[in-house]
C-alpha cells in the first residue's frame, strides 16, 4: 500500500466499516473504527432531530477527536499503515446539514480548534451510493434506531459530502462509484475496489466508476 493513513468515507450505509475492515485484515494494518454505537445521543436524535442535534455533534466531534488523537499519535511497529472508516471533516459535514446557523458558527469555532491538531488522511476515499441502496443496506444491518432514516436525510448528508470534497485543494480524494458492485458479497468486487485504492494519485480529486 503506497499510503501510510487511509479514510474511508461515505454517507450512512455506504459501506465504510466493511471496506476498512477487508483492507486491514488483508494487509495488517492498524484499524480504527468509529465507536458511534456508544453515542447515547444518537437514537434521540433520530426522533427529534431539532432538539439533539447540537449534543449529538458535539459529542461525536468530542469522541472522534480523542479516538484519532489517541490512535494516530501512537505508532504500531508491526501494522503496515492505518486505515480508518470516517474522516474527522466528517463532524463539519454533518453539522452543517443538523445544525440551526448560529449553532453552526459556535460549532465551527469549537472544530477548527480540534482540526488544526489532527494529521489529515494520505488518502481519502468516497464511496459513492444511490440512496436508494443506502437505505437498503440501513435496513439490512436492523439497527432499530436507524430505521427511520429519511431518504431526504441521506440526501442531504450526500450532497455535504460533495459539498466538501469540491472545496478541497492539494489533497488526494478518490470518489468511487459503487452501485453497480458488492465488494461485501463478492470478493472479485472487493479486488476491483482494491486495485484502485493501491495505485498512486496525485493530490487532487479523482473519481472513478467500477464496474
Amino acid at each position: 500500500m503506497k499510503y501510510n493513513y487511509i479514510a474511508i468515507e461515505g454517507t450512512i450505509g455506504a459501506g465504510k466499516t466493511s471496506l476498512a475492515t477487508k483492507i486491514a485484515e488483508q494487509f495488517n494494518a492498524k484499524l480504527i473504527l468509529e465507536q458511534f454505537e456508544e453515542n447515547s445521543f444518537l437514537p434521540k436524535f433520530y426522533k427529534n432531530p431539532s432538539k439533539y442535534a447540537f449534543p449529538l455533534e458535539m459529542s461525536f466531534l468530542a469522541s472522534r477527536f480523542h479516538q484519532l488523537k489517541d490512535q494516530l499519535s501512537s505508532h504500531d511497529l508491526f501494522r503496515s499503515f492505518t486505515i480508518s472508516d470516517y474522516f474527522i471533516n466528517k463532524s463539519l459535514i454533518f453539522a452543517r446539514k443538523t445544525l440551526q446557523n448560529d449553532e453552526f458558527i459556535l460549532y465551527s469555532k469549537f472544530f477548527n480548534i480540534i482540526n488544526s491538531s489532527l494529521p489529515k488522511p494520505d488518502l481519502l476515499v468516497y464511496l459513492y451510493l444511490h440512496v436508494d441502496r443506502l437505505k437498503s443496506n440501513i435496513l439490512k444491518r436492523g439497527r432499530s434506531y436507524e430505521k427511520n432514516i429519511k431518504k431526504s436525510y441521506l440526501e442531504k448528508i450526500q450532497s455535504g459530502y460533495f459539498d466538501y470534497i469540491k472545496q478541497q485543494q492539494n489533497m488526494r480524494i478518490l470518489i468511487i462509484d459503487i452501485n453497480k458492485i458488492d465488494f461485501v458479497e463478492k470478493e472479485e468486487d472487493y479486488n476491483k475496489i482494491l486495485s484502485i485504492i493501491k495505485q498512486e494519485y496525485d493530490p487532487v480529486i479523482h473519481r472513478i466508476d467500477c464496474t
